[in-house]
């Protein structure tokens, strides 16, 4: 370091390092824990390392070529998870597709980061949380030909035109994540007059809680499907998974099962059937691309009839928890709007059975997001003023927002059993409920 400036990797990690166990309270020499959201990212910029916070394109440490990012992690009964995904810088839309990926705005910020992560303990004073760690972090070659191809995705929608399109599920590791003060926080785009949401480049949370895991705080391996990252070079991680299955298309599953000597059916028995034609010895989604990508296997069963079995569901939810949510801190929204799913098709045939058809990636559009959030917003409506509860002489109704109310989504209940309920705020006990996407929906997407 010199005059104040650190000038080389070496400065900015010995610096960093020397934070590990001060609390914020002692390093906040500007008060800028009051700030609110981004206070402590501010208080370790402008009070420890003495440099003002700044939407810069160039990295913090300019000289050492070194972006700073602070982040909170959770511990959990599982383990550590990041609290939240790591936003890199605002995507300018008019400049940024006319770069190279080495030429980029988020790889001349971010290629090498000093990632310093704390835990967040809810119900501590943020000023009382310490820095744990503090790493130099580059990309593995691994990773790095995914967050090229992720790239290249968000480019191509700017080029088509298509940026108000853009969705964080569009990618694997890297997103494009709404940023601004409020989610109507739009910017002009090249190729379209329609104004598309501001985004920032950011790591997903499933790909930071993997950083957490296998270069901060452990060795965290998991079995990979990719086996040579130089295949990557030549296809998408897409296009490599639906080329591994294709020979396996139009077997029944009781063929399936006999191929691979799976003798039990589990409830998840596709899922276990794909990992066993992608050459996994365990569970698909304990993969490590499948970890870090946050891809969700969901199996869809179409009927003799030609249409989709069951709706598909999400995790449960606490009525008093939902109700002190904002949409966009929501649990429904930081689950779907990051995801890509894979969806395991079979289809019923005239000896009823099911057959392997196909496997499809996809990702929830703008538009069907905004109107799962025209549910989310009705539900939390209804719960913070009153849900309406009516037995029929065989089954408890209520008027949360049923599927005949939205071509996307419903609330509908998601519980072992009657007694599996939940307190309302009026202090009532009520069935589980969870958020669910229609039947219909789903036909609309697969059929």
């Amino acid at each position: 370091m010199s005059n104040g400036r650190y000038l080389t990797k070496k400065d900015v990690l010995a610096r960093g390092r020397e934070a590990i166990g001060v609390t914020f309270y002692d390093m906040d020499q500007t008060n800028k824990l009051s700030i609110g959201k981004g206070a402590v990212g501010s208080v370790v910029e402008e009070s420890w390392f003495g440099y003002k916070t700044n939407n810069d394109s160039e990295p913090d440490f300019p000289e050492a070529g070194v972006e700073l990012k602070v982040t909170p992690y959770i511990k959990t009964k599982r383990g550590l998870r990041a609290k939240e995904r790591l936003v890199c810088n605002i995507i300018n839309y008019m400049n940024e597709y006319k770069n190279t990926f080495e030429a980029s705005s988020f790889w001349l910020k971010c290629n090498t980061m000093l990632i310093m992560p704390y835990e967040y303990i809810d119900g501590v004073e943020k000023g009382d949380f310490t820095i744990d760690e503090a790493i130099l972090f580059s990309f593995p070659a691994e990773d790095l030909l995914i967050i090229e191809q992720d790239w290249k995705h968000i480019i191509t929608k700017i080029r088509n035109g298509k940026a108000h399109e853009l969705s964080e599920g569009d990618t694997l590791y890297l997103g494009a994540c709404t940023k601004g003060a409020t989610s109507a926080s739009v910017r002009q785009q090249p190729f379209s007059d329609t104004p598309a949401k501001q985004r920032a480049y950011s790591l997903k949370q499933s790909y930071m809680t993997h950083i957490l895991n296998s270069y901060i705080f452990g060795e965290q391996t998991d079995e990979h499907i990719i086996k040579d990252p130089a295949v990557l070079r030549d296809k998408s991680f897409e296009d490599y998974i639906v080329e591994q299955i294709s020979p396996h298309i139009g077997w029944s599953q009781t063929e399936l099962l006999r191929k691979f000597n799976i003798q039990f059916r589990p409830k998840n028995v596709n899922e276990i059937i794909l990992a066993r034609m992608l050459g996994i010895k365990g569970k698909i989604a304990a993969t490590d691309e499948f970890q870090k990508a946050n891809i969700i296997p969901k199996t869809i069963r179409i009927q003799k009839t030609g249409r989709i079995k069951e709706s598909m569901s999400f995790p449960s939810f606490r009525f008093l928890d939902i109700i002190q949510e904002s949409w966009d801190d929501s649990t429904l929204k930081n689950y779907l709007e990051p995801a890509k799913f894979l969806f395991i098709v079979f289809r019923e045939n005239d000896a009823y059975e099911y057959i392997f058809e196909r496997v499809k990636f996809w990702n929830i559009p703008a538009d069907d997001l905004d109107e799962v959030r025209r549910v989310w917003e009705l539900t939390v409506q209804v719960i913070r003023y009153g849900v309406t509860l009516e037995y029929d002489g065989n089954v408890t109704r209520n008027n949360l927002p049923k599927q005949s109310e939205s071509h996307v989504a419903h609330v509908r209940p998601h519980a072992k059993d009657s007694n599996d309920t939940n307190p309302l705020p009026d202090g009532r006990e009520m069935t589980k409920q969870g958020f669910w996407f229609n039947r219909s929906y789903i036909e609309r997407i697969l059929i």
